[in-house]
This record gives C-alpha cells, structure tokens and sequence, in this order.
C-alpha cells in the first residue's frame, strides 16, 4: 500500500511567515544581509524564500544559485564518503584510527603543561573510526580556546583551510601533539572530520576531492559544489560578514562587517588544504539533492549512495551510553543545542523533542555550519530544511530554533 502524500497547499500559505519573519526580524533590520531558505515536504517544494542581497557592497540580490560557504555543513558529506567505504567492506567502526596513520599509534592523553612541554599518559583505549565520526576523538580546534592543546593548535595553524598548509602536513603535526582525553570518554567538536577526509583518501586510493566529485556530486547532479568556487561562476559567491559582540545594542544597518569579500576569497581558487571538515562551496539547489538523498534513505532520482540500513545507522544516538550532548560535551561552541540532543555519524540527531524546548520529531538529524547555514531531514515527516546565509558567527541569533518554530508550527 502506498502512504499519499500529504497535501502541502494549506502548509505552503502557512509557511508564508517565513519570508515575513526574516524580513521584518532580520534583512530590513540589517542583521542579515540576505537569506534563503527552502522546505521539501511530501516531495515538493513546500517554501523556496529568497531574500536581501549576496552582496551588500556591489547590491548583488541573493539568488537560487548564489554560492555559499558551507563551513561545517561540509562534516555530513564527508562522514557519507566514509560510510561508502564502509558499506564496502574497506573500513569497520572499531578500527584503530593508527591502523590508517600508524605516525598516530603512540597518540597520548594531555594531563598538563602546554606545547613543548606537554604532560602526557596513555589513552584507556585507541581511538577508533567511529570516535571520528561521532567527535569522541580527543581531537580538538583551535577556536575552542579551552585548554593548552586547542592553544597549540592555534599557534600550529591546525585546521585553518587559507593557513595551515595541506592536509598530509596537519596529520603528520598532530601525531606530535596529545588528546584532551582519551577516546570514547568526551565529545568534543574538532578537527576529527578533516581527518575523515583524509582516510576517505587513503583508503578509496583517490585524492579526497575526486573522490567526493564521482561518487557523490556527479551522481546527485551537485553541479556546483565544491573546494572552490569554478571557472566562470566567481560573480555567484556571496559576501561573507560578521557581526560584533553579542549582548550590545546593535544599530540597524552597521552591524555587519565585511569578513570575506567575494573578489578576493580564498575560494576563488583550489586550495592547498582540502578540508572535509569545513572547506566545500555550495547551493541551495545542489545541498537540498544532498539532504534528500539521505531523506530518501541513501537514493535520490536512481543514484543510490548508501544503503537504507547505513543512513539509519548513521542517524541514530552514537554516543557511548546513549548520553546527550549535556552529559559528555566539553566544547566551548558547537552547531547543536544540546539538551535533548545526540550525535550520529555526522549529524546531531534529537532524542527527546521535549527537553530541547524546539519543536521537531524524536530522529530528526540536522547540522549547520560557521557562517549561518542549516539543515534538518525529518524522515517521520517527510521534511526536509535547508537555511543559508553568510553571518559568522553562527550563533549571533536564534534563527535556526526560530526556523524550526516557524517550519513545524505550519504543519
């Protein structure tokens, strides 16, 4: 028996608040300079909202194809590269991470001091693939600003795509430097899906670019994503901004400050380090096909990149006891709310609607990125989510839990 779809034109008149609420709360305002967002549900096009301008210094309107940076909403596609290589057979869950990166086998846990004089012990148990994926490494950023390690990457560069040389050259550097705490026992936000790309490399014996282009992209028709930004599109980039300290007063219109300006950005060309972690360009067009295809179990349109039992592994609580993000985090920032919250295999997932005080379904995944960008797949209400903009940092404002009130409230 076939379920029917539902009926979206009521839910399309709803969802009309959406283009009021972001032009009344946030682009006349000037809190955002331009925003987009699209709802899929029921397979159609529910809200397609395009608003303000990609680039407020040459008055360039936000459009279908204007490229944004996906920040960390590149840590989902990587971690589904990885799972194909699982579905393979070429990798398991519980493999020693040292088994790819054996410079990595002698990796200890912090107890104090800091770089070039570090304490150190041995780790409980190695780190694992699946601490990659479900950030439980050990591994740090350097942005946490928390302790002496992320400080040593801060000096080191680790994990910054314009600074810090190539990929090969952070894994050799971290090799050098201790764990916050051994493996399974924290989660932590961290530099740990770069890491995924570069095993997506080793393992799949191709440069993890290529890799991501002929088995995801070119499959899935992600005609415009990518490390940068091709030949001939540079007038489609977005203007990146950011806005200064939060809890002040914010005076409509100057609160946004030029962080990356298109004609110049380091995404105009290749680069050295190719960050799986945060370093893809993309459209709302290309990121949506990405987010269905995981909606629709791993296929989109006859192009299957995983199975249907991966992507409901993938999804579910990963976090060792089935503890949510409020029992084991240690980061300073990350791009989840916690209460109620687990993590996947690449996605934060809701475990209980309930105690994140936002509405959604128990087994909704979701994550953003750096500069204001989201995603949400409900398969139990056959919804996808899909908001992007370019204001670093991302949590200047509550948009993403307003989004969801204002997407689930039209239901």
């Amino acid at each position: 028996m076939t379920t029917p779809l539902p009926d979206n034109r009521a839910l399309k008149e709803r969802l009309a608040r959406v283009d009021r609420f972001f032009a009344d709360q946030y682009i006349r305002p000037g809190k955002l300079a331009g925003s987009l967002v699209q709802v899929w549900r029921g397979g159609e096009l529910a809200l397609n909202s395009v608003q303000g301008v990609a680039d407020r210094e040459r008055g360039v309107p936000v459009a279908e194809d204007t490229l944004f940076r996906l920040h960390s909403m590149s840590k989902p596609v990587t971690s589904v590269a990885l799972m194909m290589l699982f579905e393979q057979g070429l990798v398991a869950l519980d493999d020693p991470v040292d088994k790819y990166i054996p410079a990595w086998a002698g990796l200890q846990v912090h107890e104090g001091g800091e770089l070039g004089a570090f304490k150190t012990r041995a780790p409980a148990r190695p780190m694992q693939i699946v601490d990659l994926l479900r950030h439980t490494s050990g591994l740090t950023y350097g942005f946490q600003q928390r302790t002496p390690v992320d400080a040593a990457y801060r000096k080191l560069r680790l994990g910054d795509v314009a600074l810090s040389g190539t990929l090969d050259d952070m894994i050799a550097a971290l090799a050098d430097l201790p764990l916050e705490f051994s493996p399974g026992q924290a989660w932590n936000y961290s530099v740990a899906t770069d890491v995924l790309g570069y095993l997506v490399g080793q393992i799949s014996g191709q440069p993890f670019a290529t890799f991501l282009q002929e088995r995801i992209f070119d499959p899935l028709g992600m005609l415009d994503t990518g490390f940068h930004v091709q030949p001939g599109k540079a007038h489609r980039l977005a203007a990146c901004y950011s806005v200064g300290q939060l809890g002040r007063a914010v005076e409509p219109g100057r609160a946004l400050r030029l962080q990356d300006d298109p004609r110049a950005s380091v995404y105009l060309k290749p680069p050295a380090f190719f960050s799986g972690g945060g370093g893809l360009v993309s459209t709302a067009h290309d990121y949506l096909r990405f987010a269905r295809m995981l909606l629709g179990g791993g296929a989109l349109d006859g192009a299957r990149l995983l199975g249907r039992k991966t992507v409901e592994l993938m999804t579910a609580n990963h976090l060792p006891g089935g503890a949510d993000l409020t029992q084991l985090s240690r980061s300073m920032f990350s791009e989840a709310a916690y209460s109620g919250v687990g993590f996947g295999l690449g996605f934060a997932c809701t475990l209980a609607p309930a105690q994140t005080l936002t509405l959604g379904s128990a087994g909704d995944f979701f994550w953003g990125g750096a500069a204001s960008t989201f995603f949400v797949v409900d398969p139990r209400e056959d919804l996808v989510i899909l908001q992007l903009a370019q204001l670093i940092p991302s949590t200047a404002y509550p948009i993403r839990r307003q989004l969801r009130a204002l997407v689930y409230g039209a239901l």
